[in-house]
């Protein structure tokens, strides 16, 4: 499933709704709150780099595979995603730390088709 979103501040919440409504109908809503946790982060990521890119959209694509789901978030920005340094009282820089403590696997890749940007994804499964 693909959700193409404008890079505003309003993706992450439209995307969060996108994934629990999509996980239910999978019937994986032992998921929705890992799965929604770490698409608000990967959006959040993705709006940001890519409105620094000048670039107006980011895309969600959500995947099952033999009951492992897999969340990718594509934004147009070529910077390498490395979680943040954040510090007691700091409000950003734990989103991709989370990420990877909410998921099985995590990691990134340029996209497939050559074009500027990166593909960032976690994986989450059943316990």
């Amino acid at each position: 499933m693909v959700l193409d979103l404008s890079a505003q501040p309003t993706a992450p919440g439209s995307a969060r709704a996108w994934t629990r409504r999509i996980v239910r109908e999978w019937q994986l809503a032992a998921l929705s709150d890992s799965a929604e946790l770490i698409v608000s982060e990967l959006t959040t990521n993705a709006v940001f780099a890519s409105r620094r890119e000048g670039s107006p959209f980011i895309q969600l694509i959500l995947a099952l595979d033999q009951g492992e789901l897999s969340i990718l978030v594509r934004d147009h920005c070529a910077g390498i995603p490395q979680p943040g340094n954040a510090g007691t009282d700091d409000e950003n820089g734990r989103g991709l730390s989370l990420v990877q403590a909410m998921s099985g696997r995590f990691g990134w890749h340029p996209p497939e088709d050559g074009t500027p940007g990166k593909v960032v994804w976690a994986t989450v499964r059943p316990e």
